[in-house]
């Protein structure tokens, strides 16, 4: 039995809890928001993140409280926007136990810097690298909430901190996996984002099977390149946190990323698709940032390009993909 605090009560953040509760750990979800620490505390819900789960479990607690939420920590998980991310630690900076591991659940770029969640995580709260854990995966919030078979990787350049996270997030129905790649695991995150939102609106525009395979592994293509030049092992990509992440990512409406895609491709403005999306679409700050990441690497990004038009000059999806294929016939 461990005790760990979760920072940020999202769909995913409250999802994650649920999983720790069930492992047999004591959870304290940490929440800006009063109506949710009062959700939870109080009655064992979080019915504006994630209303399809009617109870979460009695070892979960809730509280707003910045210095309570993490004073007795073994483990502090990180489940905030990506892009806010910075921010938001800065305050946790002097709070967190000086041995507790801390544990990113956020997949992105942060825009303006283009470094990964590790980095930021990392230089926001001080932390030494052998106390970061990173988790990734194929890792849909409603399925593993309704308590559906799946598993994730957890990444650490220190295999303690590995094997602490992974024991105490592993139930009968989400089996962890460990990894020292924590770069991959990163980069597999972030960027299948971007491949999730191509998806998503070549189906909101009513192209079908073949043109969704043909983005699929054109973008993983594109992000093992771009990973391995960052420093990640390429065999990362083709596991649970790449090729698996990419497979739940890219093929269902559950995926905010692919959802605001979709509504790109059915003809909305991007600020038509905010409104309408289901939540925070991170592939969309991500698609520049793979753009700048892929010109300081010498990698090339036709996908991450011809995405990042759709997203600033609004050209259709038919130019998108003609983008994507180019002109000239070159190898696989």
């Amino acid at each position: 039995m461990v005790n760990v605090t979760v920072l940020g009560a999202g769909a995913w953040g409250t999802t994650f809890g649920q999983v720790l509760a069930d492992a047999g750990n004591n959870v304290t979800m940490w929440a800006i928001e009063p109506e949710i620490v009062e959700g939870i505390r109080d009655h064992h819900r979080n019915a504006v993140r994630l209303p399809s789960v009617e109870r979460l479990p009695e070892n979960m607690t809730a509280t707003g409280d910045r210095a309570e939420a993490v004073r007795d920590a073994e483990i502090v998980v990180v489940a905030i926007a990506a892009q806010a991310a910075r921010k938001a630690l800065a305050d946790f900076r002097d709070l967190i136990p000086s041995n507790a591991i801390v544990v990113s659940l956020m997949k992105g770029l942060e825009r303006g810097t283009n470094k990964r969640m590790d980095e930021v995580v990392r230089e926001a709260l001080d932390l030494p690298e052998n106390r970061f854990v990173a988790v990734s995966g194929p890792n849909l919030s409603k399925e593993i909430a309704a308590r559906e078979p799946s598993a994730t990787v957890v990444g650490s350049t220190n295999p303690y901190a590995a094997a602490k996270v992974a024991n105490a997030c592993s139930t009968n129905y989400f089996h962890p996996f460990t990894s020292n790649d924590v770069i991959g695991l990163e980069m597999c995150g972030s960027l299948k984002n971007v491949v999730a939102l191509a998806v998503g609106m070549a189906r909101g525009a009513g192209y079908g099977e073949n043109t969704a395979a043909m983005i699929e592994t054109r973008g993983l293509a594109e992000l093992t390149a771009l990973g391995q030049a960052a420093g990640a092992d390429p065999k990362t990509f083709s596991g649970l946190a790449g090729v698996g992440d990419l497979i739940a990512t890219c093929g269902s409406p559950l995926s905010r990323n692919y959802t605001f895609g979709s509504n790109l491709g059915k003809g909305l403005s991007v600020e038509e698709a905010t409104r309408v999306s289901n939540g925070v679409a991170e592939g969309v700050p991500t698609t520049d940032a793979v753009v700048s990441l892929g010109d300081q690497l010498h990698v090339p990004t036709p996908l991450a390009c011809a995405m990042s038009h759709v997203l600033h000059e609004g050209i259709s999806c038919e130019q998108m993909l003609g983008e994507l294929f180019g002109t000239e016939i070159t190898a696989e």
